[in-house]
Formats: structure tokens, sequence, C-alpha cells
């Protein structure tokens, strides 16, 4: 049975989270194809990349949406943005968790079309930031975007720690919010 389009992006998402460089010959002796194959479906490394970092794109617009932080921004309601909060950075991990090579990958974060999606995607989310600081539900203090920035920082951090295996998967979205919400200092009482 040959190998869909899909499933040979789903493959390669594997194995690029394992082995970020991986060349083409790689990636479809990972996908269990041969590099004809592979060559059929994506010209050439870059093509595959471009092709994941839109199926990432997606994946984060999907994750925005179901989250709310569209309806919370505009409400401005604390309650309605705390829920959207909690559903973004645990949603948020999922994204990081299965596309995590492409986090740090600059050529991906300079390609015109995909440096417009995420900025777009970013300034959504940096405006419901602004609105949770206006809630009450963040500091005042920071920029909204510093905010965008540590919650990516904070992805980094979980895509190494998953991948270096430092913390249980069921443990990071207990983390990630702990962290973001508290930081890494002691809270009252742990002292």
């Amino acid at each position: 049975m040959a190998a869909t389009r899909d499933q040979i992006m789903k493959l390669a998402i594997q194995h690029l989270n394992e082995s970020p460089t991986a060349s083409m010959a790689q990636l479809a002796e990972a996908a269990g194809i041969s590099r004809a194959t592979l060559h059929r479906h994506f010209s050439n490394r870059d093509d595959l990349m471009l092709a994941l970092a839109h199926r990432a794109h997606d994946q984060w617009e999907r994750l925005q949406l179901s989250s709310g932080i569209v309806a919370a921004t505009a409400s401005g309601d604390r309650a309605a943005l705390e829920r959207a909060m909690d559903a973004l950075l645990v949603g948020l991990i999922e994204v990081a968790d299965e596309y995590g090579f492409g986090l740090t990958d600059d050529r991906l974060a300079t390609h015109p079309e995909l440096k417009r999606r995420a900025d777009e995607l970013e300034e959504r989310e940096v405006a419901f930031y602004a609105a949770a600081q206006r809630a009450g539900l963040l500091r005042p203090g920071p920029p909204a975007r510093w905010i965008s920035n540590v919650v990516f920082g904070l992805l980094v951090a979980v895509r190494e720690s998953l991948r270096n295996g430092d913390v249980a998967r069921r443990d990071v979205p207990e983390l990630l919010i702990g962290t973001f919400q508290h930081g890494a200092a002691p809270q009252q009482g742990e002292r």
C-alpha cells in the first residue's frame, strides 16, 4: 500500500523531532519509502519543511479558535479570559510537542509567507494577553508582546524537556501553567 502525503508528513514530523537536521534520504527511510516516492510528494527538503510549517500554523490557528481566545478578547470577561488562557496554554503544549523541530528553525521563521501567517497568529495572541492584563488576569506592567515571547520560550522549554526526558509528559501542563502564572520563585508557604 502506498504511503499518502499525510502519512509521510506525520512520519517526517516524528523523525524531525528526534533528528531536526535529517536529510531527505533519512526522512524517506524513516517513513519506510524510497527517496523517489518522497520526492514525488515534496521536490526537496525546503518544500517538505514548508508543508510541515503550514500544517503547524493550521493547528495553531485551530487551537486559537477552539480555545476561545478571540471571543474572550472581545468580551474582556475575566472568567472567559481565564478559561481561554488555560485552554490555549494546554493546547500549545500539543503544538510544541508535535512540531517542536520547527520552533527554533530560523529558515521557517524568515520565509515570507510563513512569517506573515505567524505574525497574524501571534498578533491574535498578543491582543488576548493585553485583554487578560486589562482584566487583571495578568500583571499590567510587561508589554503584551513580552508575555507572548515568554510563552514561546516556555514552549521551547517544553520541547527540550520532553525530548531530553527531563519531565513526564503528564506533568507538562501543570509545569507550563504554573511557571507561566508564578515564575520559578517559591510561592508563599514553599520557602
